[in-house]
């Protein structure tokens, strides 16, 4: 199956509801078309695209495998690594298809969490953790007292 024909890369627009009047709309985004974004005479030329496409991806894998590392060392590697994918998403259709969805979760996950229902329970459920996490504390504290790493006597 190719690119061209794979049913993923239909997106539904998404469906939304005025709050007024109750009216269901939908918004149509405008996606760019899939395929490469070259210059034309980069991709006039059969060889010099092929050149350019394994240095997009050199390039690319350089910054992806950075924001990986950074995933263990200090850095945003999520940041880096979505970097590194949208510089593949500039000459690849997979890296593209990847992207779209990548954002089509996010608004999803960002529209959920304006969710007046789901704010107040991820409220609730911060509050009862932090709760939690402060009578731990004092259990421990109260059990063993504080003491400071300069107050403690050598042997």
């Amino acid at each position: 199956m190719n690119a061209e024909s794979d049913e993923r890369r239909r997106v539904t627009p998404p469906v939304t509801t005025a709050p007024a009047t109750g009216d269901v709309t939908e918004e149509v985004a405008a996606e760019p078309p899939l395929g490469s974004r070259a210059p034309d005479f980069i991709k006039a030329r059969r060889t010099l695209h092929v050149s350019w496409q394994v240095g997009v991806f050199v390039v690319g894998l350089a910054v992806v495998a950075a924001g990986a590392a950074m995933l263990v060392l200090p850095g945003p590697g999520w940041v880096v690594i979505f970097g590194g994918m949208a510089i593949w998403a500039t000459e690849f259709v997979w890296a593209q298809l990847v992207l779209r969805w990548t954002k089509r979760k996010v608004t999803e996950a960002a529209q959920r969490a304006l969710d007046p229902k789901v704010r107040r329970r991820n409220i609730i459920l911060t509050t009862v953790g932090l709760v939690i996490v402060a009578a731990l504390a004092a259990v421990y504290l109260w059990k063993y007292g504080l003491t400071l790493p300069w107050n403690i006597a050598r042997q």
